[in-house]
């Protein structure tokens, strides 16, 4: 097993769920959303990102923090932002779905993301593929396409060496 050398700032394996598996983020807007944050947060020099890929309802995400931002506040303000985004275009253009979004909690009126997100430290360049091909498998799986490659809202283009729209993938292999 090859270790990788990150101890101090490790690369993660990140899953977030949209609230109660809710299929919010089968519409293509809210996809831009989650894209547009993560090209910002990687074009800040906030984040590395290696892979991901964004279901109906949730995301898997491969990513490090910068010797500059720990990963843990950039998820959070991730979660944040993506969240009031989404929150924003509800209000303005689907004002009856915000009920199935509605909480009973001190700090806000909907949530859109479950609260505990799983954050796993990739600890070998064994895991990071095997975690790599999961994310990239997973639209497969869920019968959003029939070749992994098909499917849009992932970087397994990147991978495949296919041009495409999303600029903000690192080449994990120089890392590992």
């Amino acid at each position: 097993m090859t270790k990788l050398q990150h101890i101090d700032n490790p690369i993660q394996f990140y899953t977030a769920t949209i609230l109660n598996w809710k299929m919010l983020l089968n519409q293509v807007k809210y996809k831009q959303i989650i894209i547009d944050s993560l090209s910002f947060l990687s074009k800040e020099k906030r984040v590395k990102i290696y892979g991901f890929v964004i279901m109906d309802n949730h995301i898997h995400i491969i990513w490090q923090g910068t010797t500059l931002h720990s990963l843990k506040h950039t998820q959070l303000s991730f979660m944040k932002y993506t969240a009031q985004q989404i929150k924003f275009d509800l209000i303005k253009y689907n004002p009856d779905l915000l009920p199935y979004f509605m909480v009973e909690a001190k700090d806000r009126n909907y949530q859109f993301w479950e609260r505990n997100s799983l954050s796993v430290d990739i600890m070998s360049s064994e895991v990071f593929i095997q975690k790599l091909n999961y994310i990239h498998n997973n639209p497969v799986k869920a019968g959003l396409c029939n070749n992994r490659i098909d499917y849009k809202y992932s970087s397994v283009k990147h991978y495949a060496g296919i041009s495409y729209e999303f600029d903000f993938i690192e080449v994990y292999n120089e890392h590992l």
